[in-house]
């Protein structure tokens, strides 16, 4: 996932609100309307994640290649591999809105609190279940778990304990510029810049770039980014034709990173044969849906019932993967493979929300809050303070 995720509630994957409103005893602006929508959105792609890994994706857990189990499925599902593009996208849009007019102290502890807590449960539950219940899943280390408790293991050159969190890596690299935004002073006009720049020079780092610029820029990703980012930015102050020209440059430059990339990691992972400009069209699919869901009447829509499915998200993604293969393993000896899916999804549905009841609701808020104290007692952060709401 991501948020996976940022967010509206997680991560890709955080909460729209995630962060304390500005004019509340933690900040300066009043509280963002929860867009339900949007929660829907990343939840329907994490459960679209979760059919690929156990449907599509080749691993030991039905005791045969996944196309041999569900040879007509595959041919579609394989598409929601696509899953963490649309968390991308979402997280330019949420990120943006819970960043804009709050301090930087303030928004490294909303989204170090909405990253952290979840994520260091999976990797304890992932990390146990490969080290103990089942080591033929995955062949992994104490130290690697250690490490990958740090989120930064790609900077030591440690594997993931669970594939996914590749995801959270491109996430935290977004949120320092991010970082770096808030801190220069968050406006539209400064929102439009970025959002063309930082594309474009990750569009010329991805063919001539030394890896580090490429890291930096998270090259591969940026465009989705920059698009989710230009639509809240539609959303909060208007229209214009150089902001939908934007959103289109970013989709297509989108398009042209994701595709091939997408095609290759098929090929590597999979028996399906997808289609280059199916994968295209989803690509420009999910930065539209994001803006139906955000810029329609859609938006204003009331369901509850999203709201709730948006908090499972980042959890979910965290922890269905192995844990997923694990159960199918155990199984489809028995059951037949639509049973055996639905008990496994049930699994990971239910460990997502005792994650979210059990450590995201009670060690979120105080993450936050001691982060958030520790920073603003820093004089260099102190400085970065926003002057005021800045709406242009």
């Amino acid at each position: 996932m991501a948020e996976a995720t940022v967010s509206t509630s997680l991560v890709p994957p955080g909460a729209l609100t995630g962060a304390p409103p500005a004019g509340s005893p933690d900040g300066q602006v009043a509280r963002t309307p929860r867009l339900v929508a949007l929660d829907g959105l990343r939840f329907f792609a994490a459960v679209g994640v979760m059919l690929y890994h156990y449907t599509v994706r080749n691993s030991q857990a039905w005791g045969q290649p996944p196309a041999e189990v569900f040879p007509q499925l595959g041919s579609w599902v394989v598409y929601f591999a696509l899953g963490p593009e649309m968390f991308f996208v979402l997280s330019g849009f949420v990120i943006l809105m819970t960043a804009w007019g709050r301090s930087v102290a303030n928004v490294a502890a909303s989204r170090i609190a909405r990253l952290y807590p979840a994520y260091w449960a999976g990797v304890l539950l992932t990390g146990a279940l490969l080290l103990w219940i089942w080591p033929e899943g995955k062949n992994v280390t104490p130290g690697q778990v250690g490490v990958n408790l740090t989120m930064f293991q790609s900077l030591f050159e440690v594997d993931h304990v669970d594939g996914v969190y590749w995801t959270l890596w491109t996430e935290l690299r977004f949120y320092a510029l991010i970082l770096v935004l808030t801190a220069i002073g968050v406006t539209r006009h400064r929102v439009l810049v970025f959002a063309t720049a930082w594309p474009a020079a990750a569009l010329v780092a991805d063919v001539t770039g030394p890896q580090w610029l490429r890291v930096v820029l998270v090259t591969e990703y940026a465009p989705l980014f920059a698009a989710g980012m230009v639509l809240y930015v539609i959303m909060r102050s208007g229209p214009s034709r150089a902001a939908w020209l934007l959103v289109a440059a970013n989709t297509a430059a989108a398009v042209w990173l994701v595709v091939p990339n997408q095609l290759a990691m098929q090929a590597r992972n999979t028996d399906a044969t997808p289609s280059a400009v199916t994968f295209g069209v989803l690509v420009v699919a999910c930065v539209a849906l994001v803006a139906v869901a955000g810029l329609t009447r859609v938006s204003r829509m009331d369901a509850r019932w999203l709201t709730a499915a948006g908090t499972l998200t980042y959890p979910l993604y965290l922890i269905h993967e192995h844990w997923g293969w694990w159960g199918i393993s155990k199984l489809h000896p028995g059951l037949p493979p639509a049973a055996t899916l639905a008990v496994v999804m049930t699994l990971a549905l239910v460990m997502a929300a005792a994650i979210h009841v059990g450590v995201e609701r009670t060690l979120g808020p105080r993450l936050r809050r001691g982060v958030q104290g520790a920073l603003e007692r820093l004089p260099s952060v102190r400085s970065l303070v926003v002057p005021g709401p800045q709406v242009r």
